[in-house]
């Protein structure tokens, strides 16, 4: 019998991995920041949804900051990406925090960012789900309809991921990705990245050290 080769190119990978380390600084952090946005805003109890400024620059986070900033510079590196001259850097770090019946579209990160990172903080039964969707919109114009929704093969689109408390994910920041609503009256709160890269800066010799 006939068997075809199977050749898979182009793919979608997101990784993951639980740094419960981490939780206590940047919950300290985060607060800190929504605390600022609530004394912004003073109408915020009325809604849905907080977000904060960012913070990838405060000396509270800066193991957690240097952790993901090399993360997502290996991530790149092994997907084959020349990144021998080239530098990770944070465009954005900041905390959302979804309430009761708070979403959030599907959406991509543009404007130089390579890859988005979230970090989960506080996540109540029954809230928000972490979702992505096929970035290939050829395929999902003219995709068919699969044969079992609740196994993830070629068909599948899109695919849902339950957060855990210290977990953290980083994917591509050209993939599609949205949040289900909350249906929990606890919020939701995680950390949003955006990382780009640039020219690495070159190392100066050290004055201390004889050049012969």
């Amino acid at each position: 019998m006939d068997k075809l080769e199977e050749m898979v190119y182009y793919p979608t990978i997101i990784y993951a991995i639980e740094k419960p380390e981490f939780l206590e600084s940047v919950r300290s952090i985060s607060d800190k920041y929504l605390e600022m946005s609530k004394v912004r805003d003073p109408d915020h109890e009325k809604k849905i949804t907080l977000m904060t400024e960012t913070y990838a620059h405060e000396p509270e986070v800066t193991y957690f900051s240097q952790y993901v900033a090399q993360s997502a510079w290996n991530i790149l590196s092994t997907q084959g990406f020349a990144m021998e001259k080239l530098a990770t850097f944070f465009s954005e770090m900041w905390t959302q925090e979804h309430r009761y019946g708070s979403s959030m579209d599907t959406h991509v990160h543009p404007f130089g960012a390579q890859i988005t990172a979230f970090y989960f903080l506080d996540v109540p039964e029954n809230s928000n789900k972490f979702v992505t969707h096929d970035p290939r919109p050829a395929k999902v114009i003219s995709s068919l309809y699969p044969e079992n929704i609740n196994q993830i093969n070629m068909a599948t689109d899109p695919i849902t991921f339950p957060p855990k408390e210290g977990l953290l994910m980083f994917t591509n920041s050209w993939l599609p990705h949205s949040f289900s609503r909350n249906e929990s009256d606890k919020p939701f709160r995680f950390v949003h990245m955006c990382l780009g890269v640039m020219q690495a800066p070159e190392r100066l010799p050290d004055p201390n050290v004889e050049i012969i």
